[in-house]
């Protein structure tokens, strides 16, 4: 096969979620809708915890950021993934690869370290209530924040420079529906060994290390609450952490499930559904889930309605 050097590949053809002609309507329907209730519900949270003066707490602080960057890693790859729905073939430019790959990683990389910051949050409020307003004071928490989004940038930048430095010179067809790392370095002509120990390193670390602060925040957050003589503190103190708990788990079950998982189980099909969960789905979830669970923002949001309502009446 004739080989060519890296300035020749100008584009990727993405091949999408199936091939199944019959399928292509119905899928972009159903992720057409995930997509713009993802969209308007993240969009709306970060509104509501801008705009509401109940919502001026550090933990809406940090629900803000985590609803950027829900909004970020979705747009950085639902846009793309519905196109291939209607568009044949669906390519992508070299570059727009690289940015594509680039937010991605950004994204992802700042929902674990938010998540974290959320699990300390929380510990912080159920063990040490008198000190809350002191120890996450607002200086606190943008230093948290400013800490997650360096890292990110760092992950980002890296990775995706170290994926692209390498050379294209074969096939250019990536078994996915955007640029993923490890789908972009099986096209690779050129040796990927230490771009894939690199994926791995920082992969293991920032899902390891944010896993770490989550769990001993709940060890913690756990032995305070067995030690509540009253029920009903006990009760206020699992609500408060009740919608964070069910985040992490599904987000951190679905990054588990595709990672950890024997490679003899691994297949293109199981890795593109774990995909679609946790760039699209979850995100449509994250809002849905603290807007549900959450007494402040269900009023806050009941609140910002009646205004619009006296408005446009």
């Amino acid at each position: 096969m004739e080989e060519h050097n890296l300035t020749t590949v100008t584009e990727f053809n993405l091949l999408g979620i199936t091939d199944r002609p019959e399928l292509q309507a119905p899928l972009f329907l159903l992720f057409l809708i995930i997509y713009l209730t993802s969209l308007l519900s993240n969009l709306g949270m970060i509104i509501l915890t801008q705009v509401d003066p109940r919502l001026q707490t550090p933990m809406y602080f940090f629900l803000r950021h985590l609803a950027l960057t829900d909004l970020g890693y979705s747009t950085a790859v639902g846009p793309k993934m519905l196109e291939n729905f209607v568009v044949h073939p669906n390519t992508i430019s070299y570059y727009g690869c690289v940015l594509q790959l680039a937010f991605f990683l950004f994204f992802i990389a700042g929902e674990l370290s938010i998540l974290a910051a959320m699990s300390y949050d929380r510990y912080v409020a159920i063990c040490r209530p008198l000190l809350y307003t002191v120890i996450m004071s607002q200086k606190v928490c943008w230093v948290l924040m400013a800490i997650s989004y360096l890292n990110c940038t760092f992950v980002s930048l890296l990775v995706t420079t170290n994926v692209f430095t390498l050379s294209f010179c074969r096939y250019n067809v990536i078994s996915h529906f955007y640029c993923d790392n490890l789908a972009m370095l099986s096209l690779a002509c050129s040796d990927t060994h230490e771009t894939e120990l690199i994926i791995l390193f920082l992969s293991a670390f920032n899902l390891i290390s944010s896993l770490l602060i989550i769990l001993l925040s709940y060890l913690l957050i756990l032995t305070a609450i067995l030690r509540m003589k009253s029920a009903e503190g006990r009760r206020r103190a699992f609500s408060t952490c009740g919608s964070h708990l069910t985040v992490v788990t599904v987000f951190y079950g679905t990054l588990i499930f595709m990672y950890v998982q024997p490679k003899s189980s691994h297949s293109s099909d199981t890795d593109k559904v774990a995909s679609i969960f946790y760039t699209l789905v979850i995100p449509m979830l994250n809002p849905l889930i603290y807007s549900l669970r959450n007494k402040d923002v269900k009023c806050a949001l009941h609140s910002t309605q009646r205004k619009l309502c006296n408005i446009f009446s």
